[in-house]
């Protein structure tokens, strides 16, 4: 019988308010859809099981995601987790998608909602990162780590634990040279919305290919 390797999952987190965008930020528009497609399309070409969203402070967060799922073919891939003290922070609501996920994963990934621009590619090496040996992985441009960040099973335990708004750098700085470093040439592994401004910086075209 072949061996199968443990499978990975996905988290995308996208329970902010988006204050500093003036609200509603992971629904406006942009390229035909909504900005947190670009973040979804992303986390469905990795290499995963499925996607967990995390939704917290936008209702229409939910609705735009199940949306964008449905019309790609990929519902069932796709879970919606709500945060219920999502206010305390990103901690917090990364937390709530690590409890969530089924036992057994090989690690997960973990994707910003505000973030559109992520090459589809960037994820499998990731995944070949901690396949063979590493705790985590992410990648980086021009010398500046970026996301997604691929956290090995070993972590989720840690991902678990988190509250408040620390996220999960602290994991990271303990981790020294068991964290996998992977070049990469485009910048969108950098590229976040914080503010209105921030969208041309997304630059033209579609959603990243799957």
């Amino acid at each position: 019988m072949a061996h199968v390797s443990p499978p990975l999952e996905a988290i995308v987190l996208a329970a902010g308010s988006g204050t500093r965008f003036g609200g509603g930020k992971l629904t406006h528009p942009w390229r035909g859809g909504a900005l947190i497609d670009g973040a979804l399309a992303a986390a469905l070409a990795a290499p995963v099981r499925g996607v967990t969203l995390v939704t917290g402070a936008d209702a229409g967060v939910a609705p735009a995601a199940r949306a964008y799922a449905e019309g790609r073919g990929e519902a069932a891939r796709l879970r919606i987790v709500h945060c219920a003290r999502h206010e305390l922070g990103m901690g917090e609501s990364l937390a709530c998608g690590a409890r969530s996920l089924a036992a057994g994963a090989a690690g997960v990934f973990v994707f910003l909602g505000d973030m559109p621009l992520i090459p589809a590619g960037v994820a499998r090496s990731l995944a070949e990162k901690v396949r063979r040996g590493a705790a985590a992985a992410a990648p980086a441009h021009a010398g500046l780590r970026g996301h997604p960040v691929l956290f090995g099973a070993e972590l989720v335990p840690a991902l678990r634990s988190l509250s408040g708004d620390a996220g999960a750098r602290a994991i990271l700085q303990g981790l020294g040279a068991r964290l996998a470093i992977v070049p990469c040439d485009e910048p969108g592994v950098l590229v976040d919305v914080d503010r209105p401004d921030d969208l041309p910086a997304a630059g033209p075209g579609g959603p990243p290919e799957r």
